[in-house]
């Protein structure tokens, strides 16, 4: 594909996901909201207390795409109920979210044709990511943690993507669980990362300087 229609087929699977997103959101319940709010340090009670729209999609992303050991995601009772047609895109779009990954990512510089190359920092491994706020706003050598799914042969975020630098990596990696994990691949898949990295992030108020598009 040409650039133009490389971005024109972004988009279009970027407002695939976006539905599937807020589709998945009518999966949750109150309860699990507040659980994770409360595991980010974003709840009192039964009220929650975000500072920010930012913090709350960190709640929400936790509430999609983790669940108690033995229990089933958001995302994927989403999935059952859908009964989207074998082949759509829709289809392609919501296979790719499920299995998305979250890790550490490092953007190394422009890809050639459009988008950037960031690196996998937990699993030593590349990625062609399209992302135009990304890509308009990140300077090379930013580390970001979040969610890629790989619809194509390029990788798109999963909608929210947190700076990550070195104050808030000494919280995470201080945690009693992070030292049972040898393989760090399966330390960035333990649902308990993602948890550590978001309330690193909202201990350190980093939300507060990342605006939404």
């Amino acid at each position: 594909m040409m650039p133009d229609e490389l971005l024109g087929r972004y988009r279009h699977l970027r407002a695939i996901s976006t539905r599937h997103h807020s589709a998945a959101l009518k999966f949750l319940a109150r309860p699990t909201i507040l659980e994770h709010a409360r595991r980010l340090g974003l709840a009192r009670g039964q009220v929650l207390v975000a500072d920010s729209a930012g913090e709350m999609t960190l709640v929400f992303d936790l509430a999609i795409y983790s669940a108690k050991q033995g229990g089933s995601r958001a995302i994927d009772r989403y999935a059952k109920a859908a009964h989207l047609a074998p082949g759509s895109d829709e289809a392609l779009m919501l296979k790719a979210m499920r299995t998305a990954r979250f890790s550490i990512w490092r953007i190394e510089c422009r890809h050639e044709a459009i988008g950037l190359v960031v690196t996998d920092l937990v699993r030593k491994a590349k990625a062609w990511l399209i992302d135009e706020s990304l890509a308009a706003s990140v300077p090379e050598g930013t580390t970001l943690a979040g969610r890629l799914c790989e619809p194509e042969n390029f990788a798109m975020s999963g909608g929210v993507m947190v700076p990550v630098d070195a104050e808030m990596l000494e919280k995470v990696l201080v945690e009693p669980w992070v030292s049972r994990h040898a393989d760090s691949a399966r330390m960035a898949d333990d649902p308990r990362f993602a948890t550590a990295i978001y309330r690193a992030a909202v201990e350190c108020r980093v939300m507060a300087r990342v605006t939404f598009e």
